[in-house]
């Protein structure tokens, strides 16, 4: 039953509108998201439904986990197979962390000067980071195998985690340097105009400030470091390869077989710590949105 409505300066009523289901756009996006969704997340969720199945129903393709089993998980971590998977999730977590942390310590300080200072060349400074981080690793392997050879440095960490921010690094300072362009610069004056130093307006001021660009940026980082396995698997070695380069030497539980469900598991081993780095730090993203010098 609609309801009359009598609108002033006018003799007609007016009838009251009804909620509308949801609309042709609303569907399209929905629709797009769960494409999205499904497109992302299918591949995921094959690699766990293989790395519970039994290695004789490899290639079976049922949707659903059938033949489920943890003999993959514990070929994984097996020694005895020749497999040393837990000493390179330690290895990557190292070159992970390390990497992280000093890419970010110098892309800060470099982010901030681009993005605050004004300096001759600046713009071309940035154009070479940029083009710096377009720059292909296979182009550069044959000589940091032979510069970290005659070092003596082959097989160690510092060989491999040195490369890794100079991939790292310049990704890190171009997403700071857009970030800290968006800060309200106005707050570091008047931190200034009290007192405080540069130093101590950009540390009290504008860090609080920037922590959702920090700690995305640290993820991003992070993930990168991760997920390398060319420089790795030339420069490593039996102690210090990373997870990538422990998956792609794991033998089977069989002889002259290869070990996809091993390997399905060791993806979904991998795959558990960004889930959780991204979680815990999703928590400080948002909190560092609420937060800051406005605050």
């Amino acid at each position: 039953m609609s309801t009359a409505l009598v609108t002033p300066g006018t003799s007609r009523p007016t009838v009251a509108r009804r909620r509308r289901g949801p609309s042709l756009a609303s569907i399209r996006t929905y629709a797009g998201l769960a494409v999205i969704v499904v497109w992302g997340l299918a591949p995921v969720y094959w690699m766990v439904v293989t790395a519970f199945r039994d290695s004789d129903y490899t290639f079976d393709t049922t949707p659903w986990p059938t033949h489920v089993t943890l003999d993959n998980f514990a070929n994984v971590f097996s020694t005895d197979a020749g497999n040393h998977f837990a000493r390179a999730l330690v290895n990557s977590t190292i070159i992970g962390a390390v990497t992280t942390a000093i890419g970010l310590i110098v892309g800060v300080g470099t982010a901030y000067a681009l993005a605050r200072l004004q300096f001759r060349g600046k713009h071309a400074v940035l154009g070479i980071i940029l083009a710096a981080s377009m720059f292909p690793g296979v182009a550069v392997l044959t000589p940091l195998f032979q510069l970290f050879t005659s070092m003596g440095w082959f097989g160690t960490y510092q060989a491999l985690i040195i490369p890794n921010i100079s991939f790292v690094l310049p990704l890190t300072i171009y997403t700071l340097t857009a970030f800290f362009k968006e800060l309200p610069w106005e707050l570091e004056e008047a931190a200034r105009i009290d007192g405080a130093s540069r130093r101590q307006a950009f540390r009290m001021v504008l860090l609080p400030l920037a922590a959702p660009g920090l700690f995305t940026t640290a993820i991003l980082a992070f993930i990168a470091s991760w997920n390398e396995y060319l420089i790795s698997s030339q420069l490593s070695n039996d102690i210090t390869q990373p997870a990538t380069v422990a998956i792609a030497q794991f033998a089977g539980s069989k002889p002259h077989e290869e070990p996809f469900t091993s390997v399905m598991a060791a993806g979904t081993v991998v795959t558990i710590p960004l889930v959780i780095i991204v979680l815990l730090l999703q928590r400080r993203i948002v909190s560092g949105l609420t937060a800051g010098g406005v605050k």
